[in-house]
């Protein structure tokens, strides 16, 4: 009697058990339909205050409190940056409504940090290089700082230490940036009318983004590869329009601070386009200046 009591019981609390696991998936599923607020807002801080923060967080606290041989203040931002970044780009992708190849993921996120940590050490040295004298708007060889330089073969060794801190540095922090922004936003497609609509908090975040992006790609001298990743989506969004789908309100966010970056990148290049200095630092058919470089040279020494 017992036992049949017991059977009773077993089965009778299985249903329970069951619609509450299927009311989490529900609910999970529920989330990654929904707009990322929280982590479109988190992003957004995080590059404002830990990458655009750093440099500006170094020129105002006292160089005393951070003598030339130990880090500085924005050598902490940016490995606080080198942490975060990589944690809510994860947590983006686990929001995805698609299922992301993983090994893609891990590998990007590697790299990732790799190329960011090389920029850390390279930065790190640049800006001391800057409360030295050296100025952003000329090449090494022009600086006055280093062309007197004796052994000249030093030189070679500062035009090394600019190739791993612009070049190689910053290639392997964006691609696998843009290339997990691309991933996510493979999977923000829908045909549902609903999941389309991008809320008020997602115009708020819209601008604030699209500036920082606009920062991301003029100072890192990475044009091209945001011009890229924009066409990559275009041609997505126009690919799954003709099968019937349109962006959720997560891709609609993604795409649209992209295409205002874009054009905020065109005022920054018409603005400057006639300037005698610049042009001579960043020759070449695609002219992008960096606006640190337009701080040494018009605004570090009028204030």
């Amino acid at each position: 009697m017992q036992t049949v009591v017991r059977k009773r019981r077993t089965s009778a609390a299985q249903p329970t058990s069951n619609h509450s696991k299927s009311g989490a998936r529900e609910k999970w599923a529920s989330e990654k339909k929904n707009f990322h607020f929280d982590i479109w807002f988190c992003l957004m801080l995080q590059n404002w205050v830990l990458d655009f923060g750093r440099p500006i967080v170094m020129i105002i606290l006292p160089l005393e409190w951070f003598p030339l041989n130990k880090p500085s203040a924005g050598d902490y931002f940016h490995m606080a940056y080198n942490v975060l970044t990589p944690f809510l780009l994860l947590k983006l992708i686990e929001r995805s409504p698609r299922s992301l190849p993983q090994s893609s993921v891990y590998l990007c996120i590697i790299t990732f940090v790799m190329g960011a940590s090389i920029h850390l050490v390279g930065d790190s040295i640049n800006h001391r290089l800057i409360l030295s004298g050296y100025q952003l708007h000329l090449s090494v060889r022009e600086n006055p700082i280093i062309k007197d330089l004796k052994p000249t073969s030093l030189i070679d060794c500062f035009e090394l230490l600019y190739y791993y801190d612009e070049q190689l540095g910053h290639l392997m922090w964006y691609i696998p940036f843009f290339l997990i922004l691309f991933l996510y936003f493979t999977g923000c497609f829908t045909q549902i009318k609903e999941e389309k609509k991008m809320p008020l908090s997602g115009w708020l975040l819209l601008w604030p983004s699209a500036l920082y992006y606009w920062y991301l790609v003029t100072e890192g001298q990475i044009f091209e590869l945001f011009l890229l990743s924009f066409l990559a989506m275009g041609a997505l969004v126009v690919h799954r329009w003709r099968k019937g789908s349109s962006l959720d309100s997560n891709g609609e966010f993604l795409f649209y601070s992209f295409f205002l970056t874009m054009g905020l990148v065109a005022v920054w290049v018409t603005y400057l386009w006639n300037d005698p200095v610049l042009r001579k630092k960043y020759p070449g058919l695609i002219y992008i200046p960096e606006p640190w470089s337009y701080y040494t040279l018009y605004i570090k020494d009028s204030r």
